[in-house]
């Protein structure tokens, strides 16, 4: 087998196509591949596939895969067609995508290397320049977009991200199954709007849970967009959890101040984690500590017994008993004489539709945070992003779920 005959397939060319020849050259470590087209080839509009006469031709090179320590560039002189009804357009050649400086083959490499290693990295490794890595990464996210199926969500969920230091978020809608479906701009209600724009009539319809936080922006945008709204919101347990165990903190604060020259006071110092962990995992030697010092910290103790009887409400399957419950607590959270408890009681009671959805369809976000935590790392190992642009790309390249090789 001669190098010609090895080139064609390596690169998988078929007829029309053909390697004309193979040089090294040892200066520079390079090898190139010359391709070329039969002469007597018919030729094809590449928008819709007419077969149309030659115009012209241009000379073009690809890098490709690195042929032992020689890098590889694959040139060759491409056709230009004229359409009738298109103009005049360049061939579609079968080893690159358009507008590509790179094989298929050399950009599936280092797609494989962008999902561990930041672009910088890739850059130095390949020796490239950073645009040109990053136009890999985008024309990836490009092509997993188009090809993404347009689906009927029926449970979505909705978080913000930093973008950097300051009030820079960005909105991340995510699917039932942990992917980034969409990324908009800023956390306002017209951020999670421009998602609901993109959706059908029958789409909004079919949505059955979307879980969020209690922020006022998406609650009103999904009031204003989402056919009976309030049936389908769902408030995430743990930012709940976190308002109720921050009001706990609150009391505690306050109480470790009164008591602050009490002569037993010692023993409440630097039990704050104590106070704010589960009973059900406190050992025997905490659970004695936590019942000793209740006896001194009274109103902190009247706080975590309300913050345990919260954390129980979560169980519920009907709707109504979960109501029940939530009123109780509600009542004794209110006459519970602590201005930080009576707060988060009146928190709840203002958003209870949404935690009674969260309870009875058991819904949360923990696939949206563990997407967020996803994004984080991203973020750090690029050490940030020059604009909101290149940070949704790289969102939707590591969490969207995307068929990204060409």
């Amino acid at each position: 087998m001669d190098e010609s005959t090895l080139y064609e397939q390596i690169l998988g060319l078929k007829s029309p196509w053909f390697v004309e020849g193979v040089r090294l050259d040892e200066k520079t470590s390079t090898v190139h591949v010359s391709i070329a087209l039969d002469s007597d080839a018919k030729l094809c509009c590449p928008t819709c596939s007419k077969t149309c006469p030659r115009y012209d031709s241009r000379p073009r090179r690809w890098r490709h895969l690195d042929t032992c320590q020689f890098q590889t560039l694959v040139e060759g002189e491409v056709p230009r067609v004229e359409c009738p009804e298109h103009g005049c357009l360049v061939v579609k050649v079968p080893w690159a995508e358009e507008r590509s400086r790179f094989t298929q083959l050399f950009e599936a490499l280092v797609i494989n290397w962008l999902k561990h290693a930041s672009v910088s990295a890739v850059c130095s490794q390949f020796k490239m320049s950073w645009n040109a890595v990053d136009g890999i990464m985008q024309r990836a996210v490009a092509r997993g977009l188009a090809r993404r199926p347009r689906r009927v969500e029926k449970r979505i969920a909705v978080d913000e991200v930093s973008f950097k230091k300051g009030r820079n978020y960005v909105t991340i809608v995510s699917s039932g199954e942990g992917h980034v479906i969409d990324v908009q701009e800023g956390r306002s209600s017209e951020s999670l709007d421009g998602y609901y724009s993109t959706l059908t009539a029958h789409q909004k319809r079919s949505l059955q849970v979307i879980t969020m936080d209690m922020s006022k922006s998406y609650i009103h945008a999904t009031m204003q967009a989402i056919p009976e709204a309030s049936s389908k919101i769902a408030f995430d347990k743990f930012h709940v959890a976190k308002a109720i165990n921050e009001a706990v903190d609150v009391v505690r604060r306050q109480e470790r101040m009164d008591l602050k020259n009490a002569i037993n006071s010692r023993s409440v110092k630097g039990q704050r984690f104590l106070w704010l962990r589960r009973g059900a995992s406190l050992d025997r030697i905490q659970r004695k500590t936590l019942k000793t010092i209740n006896k001194i910290a009274q109103k902190t103790g009247r706080a975590w017994v309300l913050k345990e009887l919260a954390m129980t409400l979560w169980d519920y399957k009907h709707a109504g008993w979960a109501m029940r419950g939530w009123m109780k607590w509600y009542s004794r959270a209110i006459r519970s004489r602590l201005s930080p408890i009576k707060s988060v009681a009146k928190m709840v009671k203002t958003h209870l539709y949404g935690i009674i959805n969260a309870v009875v369809l058991k819904a949360d976000n923990a696939l949206a945070e563990s997407i967020n935590s996803k994004i984080k790392t991203v973020k750090i190992r690029a050490r940030g992003f020059r604009n909101q642009q290149r940070y949704k790309t790289a969102i939707l390249f590591h969490c969207g779920g995307l068929k990204l090789y060409p």
